[in-house]
């Protein structure tokens, strides 16, 4: 009966030791094999990719300016005379010919009265001598002598005035007043300034490297960054034929039609957005799958689940799409996101 119960009792404890073997074996199998397949996943790189493809793609390049009337005019003084009067205000629509500023006509550097008074009796002796003339009392030669006095009164007369009254030169709109009645106005100092701005002309510069890309006519779009959304179409109108010396830039001038509520004003800042070239059905990809090194650029392609860094040669970019020149083939698959983990030849999943 002993035996019998240490015979039951052996089976079971080797049961038992049997049941544990096993399991233990079993986990480490799959511990292993997590571990396996965990070092497979660290090896598997996740990328987003794009298909390289034929299209349109243009070079723009943006420059900064600074925007005039088409016609703008600055009203100098040519004596240094006291201000005596501001006929206009800044906003005032003006024509060619009418009196904006008047200085003292009685200043030590003015020769209106004088003239004045010369064109006076010159104007008199001039009537004097025609009514004589027609009566057939002084000659032909007399009567010439007079009225060439005359003209040359007047023409000195209206330089003096001229000096004293300064007038607009063109016609449009009074941009700017730069002084006060009572100031004194020296000779070449800027007192107002009158623009046509129904259209208005951007000056920016271009360095040596994009100049040979500017023509006469090119389209060009002008826009504020106070107001980017609004944009307006223009067309190069002039370029410098020499470089400023300081800069080594030369000056571009664009020519464009203001709003219909003359938004666009002089003096503002602008962009100039200039379509420097563009090229049609050339083979492109995204900008993000170009990886610049020191001596070349290249691609990630993907073939059979793995990444494969390839050189290229790449041509102009327009911000979002790389022209490729050599290396790449339409419609292979190149590597956009996750470029900066892969190693050449690495496993790769593509992440919708």
């Amino acid at each position: 009966m002993i035996l019998k119960n240490i015979s039951k009792n052996f089976v079971f404890i080797t049961y038992i030791l049997l049941f544990i073997f096993i399991n233990v074996n079993c986990g480490q199998k799959k511990a292993e094999g997590s571990k396996d397949l965990n070092l497979a996943n660290l090896d598997t790189v996740a990328v987003k990719v794009a298909s390289s493809s034929i299209s349109d793609i243009k070079l723009v390049k943006t420059f900064t300016g600074t925007l005039e009337g088409e016609d703008q005019a600055n009203v100098v003084s040519k004596i240094p005379e006291r201000i005596t009067g501001i006929k206009v205000k800044v906003g005032d629509n003006v024509k060619a010919g009418q009196l904006l500023i008047t200085l003292d006509k009685s200043g030590a550097s003015s020769q209106y009265y004088q003239a004045q008074a010369g064109y006076l009796n010159a104007e008199r002796e001039m009537k004097r001598m025609e009514a004589l003339f027609n009566e057939g009392a002084i000659s032909q030669q007399m009567y010439d002598g007079t009225k060439t006095a005359y003209e040359i009164a007047k023409a000195n007369f209206e330089a003096a005035r001229n000096t004293v009254e300064l007038t607009s030169p063109i016609t449009g709109i009074v941009t700017a007043i730069n002084p006060n009645v009572g100031d004194l106005a020296n000779p070449g100092m800027a007192l107002i300034t009158v623009a046509s701005i129904n259209k208005m002309k951007a000056l920016f510069d271009v360095g040596e490297s994009d100049i040979h890309n500017m023509a006469i006519g090119q389209n060009v779009g002008i826009y504020s960054e106070l107001k980017p959304e609004l944009i307006q179409k223009g067309k190069i109108s002039q370029i410098s034929k020499s470089a400023d010396i300081q800069s080594r830039s030369f000056e571009v001038r664009a020519v464009f039609q203001n709003t219909a509520d003359r938004w666009f004003k002089p003096g503002m800042f602008c962009r100039v957005d200039v379509e420097l070239k563009n090229k049609r059905n050339v083979l492109t990809v995204p900008v993000e799958a170009v990886v610049a090194g020191l001596n070349n650029t290249s691609v990630y392609v993907i073939k059979n689940g793995r990444a494969y860094l390839q050189k290229v040669t790449t041509g102009i970019n327009d911000g979002k799409k790389t022209e490729i020149t050599e290396g790449l083939k339409e419609g292979e698959t190149v590597v956009t996101l996750g470029v900066s983990n892969l190693k050449d030849g690495g496993l790769v999943h593509i992440s919708e």
